[in-house]
């Protein structure tokens, strides 16, 4: 009687544990996602050269691809199930197919680099995904690569050490940040003229630009400044002071607002892009770094490296919610398709941190490679 009761005892707690996993795995399980599809989340770790991919659904690192010496800029392609990034040391893109989890291109961009600081470290494709676009620090140069052949189709003469490429929204332009120069340049997207040089404010990094192509906003490390750029009349409006060195642009989906983070002042500067102003400021935390916006623009997700943790802030109503513990010097994130999970990169401990949204929870650490400082999020 007794081994009865007991058989039945192991079965209900069975079926019960049964219950919890599946319970679970749904709780976590991104809701847009159908079966037969993945998605996966790739981790550029900048101390051991590799991309380590991390399985969403399973919530668990599936593979570790080597890619070259301090990989970043890593980017989802459009249209091709292919992640792409580049060697900042080793001056070369380089692709993975995604489906395989291989690398199956390393594509060289010219001269070799003459140091850390001045390799290339961004990308950026053309709208439709049959161009990607590089600036090649290196050799002072914007490289234009077939997506589809992988083959380099144009080059044309930069300024000195540019930092980015960025494409315009109507794919009519390209954007190059030139630091040594403090310029910006515009460059004609289907055939690498250039079309004009402005002067902006000292060592420019990021640039963002607004959704009718109308705007560029050019972030400043030597002056704390955010410059203003006409891209139709091709001048500088203004420069606009900022409280501290900034470290990321985060562009409302309408274009309405900038939000710019910088650690130096513990805070947060929102502009107004239509005015052209800085038009409130706030404060968030010990060192705010990177941010992500929801696609409605109702929360932004701003981590602090220096504290280990992610500040959610309500931007209708500027008010900073609960933080969210995640590891130690958190830096880029992403928000899944669908935004069921916020993905943090955790550079100090060497982990990618899973934040379930609907609760606002740390919900699981997955530990990747070394000095881990780039993600992308892939969804095939």
């Amino acid at each position: 009687m007794t081994r009865r009761f007991n058989f039945r005892l192991a079965f209900v707690a069975l079926v019960l544990l049964a219950g919890v996993a599946q319970q679970l795995a749904k709780e976590h399980r991104p809701s847009m996602l159908r079966p037969g599809l993945r998605l996966c989340a790739y981790v550029a770790n900048a101390g051991d050269g590799t991309v380590t991919v991390v399985d969403l659904v399973r919530l668990a690192a599936t593979s570790t691809i080597a890619v070259g010496p301090a990989p970043s800029g890593i980017r989802a392609h459009p249209t091709r199930k292919e992640i792409w990034g580049v060697s900042s040391e080793a001056g070369y893109v380089w692709v993975i197919d995604a489906p395989r989890d291989a690398l199956v291109a390393r594509i060289p961009l010219g001269a070799a680099p003459i140091d850390r600081n001045a390799a290339p470290f961004a990308l950026d494709f053309s709208p439709d995904g049959s161009r990607a676009y590089i600036a090649a620090s290196g050799s002072s140069s914007l490289v234009a690569i077939d997506c589809a052949t992988r083959q380099l189709i144009a080059r044309a003469r930069t300024g000195r050490r540019p930092s980015l490429a960025r494409v315009t929204r109507d794919g009519r332009l390209v954007l190059v940040s030139n630091r040594d120069d403090s310029t910006l340049m515009l460059f004609d997207a289907a055939t690498l003229q250039p079309l004009a040089t402005i002067p902006v404010a000292g060592r420019p990094e990021q640039v963002v630009v607004l959704p009718d192509s109308s705007l560029a906003f050019v972030s400043a490390a030597g002056t704390n400044q955010i410059s203003v750029v006409d891209l139709r009349r091709r001048v500088l409006l203004v420069n606009l002071p900022v409280a501290g060195t900034p470290t990321d642009l985060i562009l409302k989906p309408d274009g309405g607002e900038l939000y710019v983070t910088a650690p130096e002042s513990h805070g947060l500067e929102i502009l107004n892009t239509w005015t052209a102003e800085v038009a409130e400021s706030m404060l968030l935390g010990s060192a705010p770094s990177r941010g992500v916006l929801t696609a409605d623009a109702s929360l932004l997700y701003v981590t602090d490296a220096a504290a280990g943790r992610v500040m959610p802030v309500q931007i209708g109503i500027r008010q900073m919610l609960r933080p969210i513990p995640v590891g130690e010097r958190p830096g880029v994130s992403r928000l899944v398709p669908g935004e069921d999970l916020l993905l943090v990169v955790n550079e100090g401990s060497n982990d990618l941190a899973i934040v379930r949204v609907r609760t606002q929870s740390l919900l699981t650490m997955i530990p990747v490679g070394s000095h881990p400082r780039d993600l992308a999020v892939k969804l095939f």
